[in-house]
């Protein structure tokens, strides 16, 4: 039971976007169209399960004068490796991700997990939070991406889903859903939904 909270809460109670209102800053950049979002989403539960449990590892033996020094070492690694690995196998995409799959190092949401998490549990329990998180992080970043492709441009993972015959009796695609500002009010819009149904987000 202990082993499924760390996997779901963080995709509604604990979600680190619209809960703790951490990530913000990617997920107002990458959210245009959901293929970039998708891989984001991936590449961002990769790297914080992966440092969560490697860092879980080496809680014993890190010096806590130094750990953060160590952390975003470790982060910074696997970052590298991910991109190298986007560049080689999705290079378009890499592309339109530019500067913020690096960003990732930075990235509040793995710093979190690991000094709140990792440096207190066991190796399984911190890979199994870093998933949780990244996953929470990423239903967001792809519902967002879902809502601004199909309004914004009138597609989704690049095919066009809104009939042609719709544009001809004057249906037009809304140009705001790629601008950042409404990226950032659609996150707002989720966040009062789901504070509105969920009472224990009121309750806080």
């Amino acid at each position: 039971m202990k082993h499924l909270k760390l996997l779901t809460n963080p995709l509604n109670d604990e979600n680190p976007i619209t809960v703790q209102v951490l990530g913000i800053c990617s997920v107002l950049a990458v959210t245009v169209q959901m293929k970039p979002a998708i891989v984001m989403a991936v590449s961002v539960i990769v790297v914080t399960a992966l440092s969560n449990l490697i860092i879980s590892l080496l809680r014993a033996t890190i010096p806590p004068r130094i750990r953060i020094i160590i952390q975003l070492v470790v982060i910074a690694f696997l970052v590298i490796l991910v991109d190298q690995i986007l560049k080689a196998f999705l290079y378009d995409v890499s592309k339109k991700l530019s500067v913020f799959v690096g960003l990732i190092i930075t990235n509040c949401i793995l710093m979190g997990r690991l000094e709140a998490f990792a440096m207190n549990n066991r190796p399984w329990e911190s890979f199994l939070d870093g998933i949780g998180n990244g996953a929470g992080y990423g239903i967001i970043l792809i519902a967002l991406s879902t809502i601004r492709e199909l309004f914004g441009s009138g597609s989704l993972l690049g095919y066009q889903v809104i009939p042609e015959g719709l544009y001809k009796l004057g249906y037009v695609d809304n140009g705001m859903m790629i601008l950042p500002p409404m990226a950032l009010i659609t996150v707002g819009i989720m966040i009062w939904v789901q504070r509105g149904y969920n009472k224990k987000l009121i309750e806080k």
